[in-house]
C-alpha cells in the first residue's frame, strides 16, 4: 500500500489536542513536529505547567499556558502553541482529533464522553477506557470516530488479523509479546526481565524446543523463572481491546502467556492435534520472548499464526527464513515493533481526512477484563493502581465474555481501579460491583450507557456470541467464582 494515496487531496493539515503527556504523549509531540499533514498545537495535562514542560522538551517554542477558555481562544488566534491544565479551557478551539492518552480511567472517561459531545474525533490511546466502553464511545460517536491507535498493539493488531483475513488465511492464533523480554545469559545462568535477574541454574536445559513436548517445556520454563512475573494486565487489556474489532477468543481467561523463542511460536501457539497448546483455533495470547544476550528482540511487536494449506508455497517461503512450527502446519507473520506515539499520526489522519477508524467501523463488546482477588481482601481495602502498568497489588485479571454489568457481576478491572472495597473479597474470587465504591464514576455511566446500547433487547447490534462462529471459544478456559 502507497501511503502517500491515502491522504489525498487534503486542503489542510488535521489539527490534533494530545491529553495526557507522558512516555506516549510526548512522543506523539515530537512526531508530532515531522509529519506533514497534522498540527499538535494543543497539549493538555494535570496542570499547565506540566503540559508546557512537555512541549518544551521535544522543541516547540513560543509556548503560551493557558488558564482559561478565554486565553486559549486568544493565543490560538495568535498563532502559539497552547499548554492546558483543564480540556474544558480548549475543547472550543477549531482541533479535528482529541488524542485521549492519560491513561487514567476516570479522567479518560470524562475527556472521551467530552470529545464526543463537541464533535471530535476521539483517538483513544488508553486501553483502560476502551476495555470497559471502547464500543459503547463508538456508538455515541454517531457524526465522528473514535479510533484505536498506530503505534500501540490493539490497532497494529487487527490490521495484521484483518490483512490474514482479507488474503483468506486461517487464523489459529493471534497476539503480542510482553513488553518485556526473558533474557538468560548462559555464562552467568541468569535470567532477566524489566531489569530483575534471577538465578536460573539448568536453564540451558529448557532452552531449545527440539522433540520435547510443547506444554511440557513451556511449565518447565514457567517454574523455572517463577519468581518472574509472568502476567500483566496491560496485555490482558489489549487483547480484550482488539476483541472489539475481531471475532477472536481466549483460550483461557488468564491466557497461556509461555516464555517462548521467536522461532518457537507457531508451534507454541498451534492446536493440541498439530502439537501445539491451544485447544482450537481463532485464539488470542500473548508470549514472553525468551532471547539470548545480544539476540534480536520482539519488541513487544504482534503476529499472527496461521494454517499452511498449500505444502510447496510454505517450503519455498521456509526457505526465505519464515518461521513454520515444527510440525509445517502453521507459520508466522509477525511485525516486531511498537512505536508509540511516534507511530500514531496515521490513526489521527484516517480519522481526520477519511472518517475511518483503524479498529472496527462497529465495534462489539466481546470481552470484558475483570479483576480477580490473589489474596483474601478486606472490606475498606483500596484498590490502588499503580506505575507504568497501573496494576493493583494483589489484583490480577482474565478474560470472560462481555454481559451486563449487574451488581453481582464480575467487575472490569479498571471500573475498579482506585476504588475502596466495601465488600470481603476471596482469593480467586472475581471482585464484582457491588463489591466496590462506585456511584461517582464516570466510567461506570459510560459502561451503564454501553450495556443498553449492545442488550438492551430487541434490535442489539450484538451479532452473536464471543465464538460462536467459530467454536465453544473458552475451552479449556480456568473457571473464575462469583465470590
Amino acid at each position: 500500500m502507497n501511503h502517500h494515496e491515502q491522504f489525498p487531496g487534503a486542503s489542510r493539515p488535521v489539527e490534533a489536542c494530545i491529553v495526557g503527556t507522558g512516555g506516549f504523549g510526548r512522543s506523539f509531540l515530537a512526531q508530532g513536529l515531522r509529519v506533514p499533514l497534522m498540527n499538535v498545537r494543543i497539549a493538555v495535562d494535570v496542570d499547565s505547567a506540566t503540559a508546557a514542560a512537555a512541549l518544551k522538551s521535544v522543541g516547540v517554542e513560543n509556548v503560551a499556558e493557558c488558564q482559561n477558555r478565554e486565553e486559549a481562544s486568544r493565543f490560538w488566534a495568535d498563532g502559539l502553541t497552547i499548554a492546558a491544565g483543564n480540556l474544558s479551557h480548549v475543547l472550543h478551539l477549531p482541533f479535528d482529533v482529541l488524542v485521549e492518552a492519560t491513561g487514567h480511567p476516570e479522567a479518560g472517561a470524562r475527556h472521551a464522553k467530552l470529545a464526543i459531545e463537541a464533535g471530535k474525533h476521539l483517538a483513544l490511546v488508553s486501553k483502560e477506557v476502551d476495555s470497559v466502553v471502547g464500543p459503547g464511545l463508538a456508538r455515541m460517536a454517531t457524526q465522528t470516530v473514535v479510533t484505536p491507535v498506530d503505534g500501540d498493539q490493539p490497532s497494529l493488531l487487527i490490521g495484521l488479523i484483518t490483512w490474514a483475513e482479507v488474503l483468506g488465511f486461517e487464523i489459529v492464533c493471534a497476539g503480542k509479546s510482553s513488553e518485556y523480554d526473558f533474557v538468560f545469559d548462559p555464562v552467568t545462568e541468569t535470567l532477566t526481565s524489566n531489569g530483575v535477574s534471577i538465578d536460573a541454574v539448568g536453564f540451558a536445559d529448557h532452552l531449545h524446543l527440539g522433540e520435547r513436548d510443547v506444554a511440557e517445556l513451556s511449565g518447565a520454563r514457567s517454574r523455572a523463572a517463577a519468581s518472574l512475573p509472568q502476567r500483566a494486565v496491560p496485555d490482558l487489556c489489549e487483547l480484550a481491546v482488539v476483541s472489539h474489532s475481531v471475532d477472536l477468543v481466549p483460550d483461557r481467561p488468564d491466557l497461556h502467556c509461555p516464555i517462548t523463542r521467536i522461532s518457537e511460536v507457531p508451534t507454541f501457539f498451534s492446536t493440541r492435534d498439530d502439537g501445539g497448546l491451544l485447544d482450537g483455533e481463532r485464539r488470542m495470547d500473548v508470549f514472553h520472548c525468551l532471547r539470548l544476550p545480544g539476540e534480536i528482540s520482539f519488541a513487544g511487536g504482534v503476529f499472527i499464526v496461521i494454517r499452511c494449506r498449500d505444502t510447496a508455497s510454505w517450503e519455498l517461503l521456509a526457505e526465505k527464513g519464515h518461521i513454520i512450527s515444527r510440525s509445517g502446519a502453521t507459520a508466522m507473520i509477525y511485525l516486531p515493533r511498537h512505536l508509540l506515539g511516534l507511530e500514531a499520526a496515521t490513526s489521527v489522519l484516517d480519522a481526520g481526512l477519511n472518517g475511518v477508524s483503524s479498529g472496527s467501523r462497529h465495534p462489539i463488546p466481546r470481552f470484558d477484563l475483570v479483576a480477580v482477588a490473589d489474596v483474601d481482601l478486606s472490606p475498606g481495602t483500596l484498590l490502588r493502581a499503580t506505575g507504568h502498568h497501573h496494576s493493583i497489588d494483589n489484583v490480577s485479571s482474565a478474560l470472560i465474555p462481555a454481559r451486563p454489568l449487574e451488581a453481582d457481576q464480575p467487575a472490569p478491572f479498571y471500573l475498579v481501579a482506585d476504588r475502596r472495597l466495601v465488600r470481603p473479597v476471596k482469593a480467586g474470587s472475581a471482585i464484582r460491583l457491588h463489591d466496590i465504591a462506585a456511584e461517582d464514576s464516570h466510567l461506570l455511566d459510560l459502561r451503564r450507557r454501553q450495556d443498553a446500547l449492545f442488550f438492551g433487547g430487541a434490535g442489539s447490534a450484538r451479532e452473536h456470541e464471543p465464538g460462536e462462529r467459530h467454536g465453544s471459544g473458552l475451552a479449556g478456559s480456568q473457571p473464575i467464582t462469583a465470590g
